[in-house]
């Protein structure tokens, strides 16, 4: 059930990671953006484990959910908008 919940948290967190950061170097499509959202809940989840924030069988909160997303988002814009560039 924990996997399940991460699954649902992360695709909530990917919409409105989406909201929070509207830009071109985002994934443009709903289907990436939302599967985005939720490696950002289980990376949320697996750092907050590691850190000592989340016990072993909990997952990453909303929030934390939310933050991992942006992160992830980020990281993809970032990495996208650097092929594009160089390959033009």
């Amino acid at each position: 059930m924990g996997i399940l919940w991460t699954i649902i948290i992360g695709f909530l967190a990917g919409v409105i990671a989406k909201f929070i950061m509207p830009g071109d170097k985002e994934p443009s499509g709903f289907i990436l953006t939302t599967i985005l959202g939720i490696v950002g809940a289980f990376v949320a989840t697996f750092l907050g484990q590691a850190l000592g924030w989340y016990g072993p069988n909990q997952g990453a909160g909303f929030i934390g959910a939310i933050v991992g997303a942006i992160v992830v988002l980020a990281i993809y814009g970032f990495i996208a908008g650097r092929t594009r560039s160089t390959s033009l």
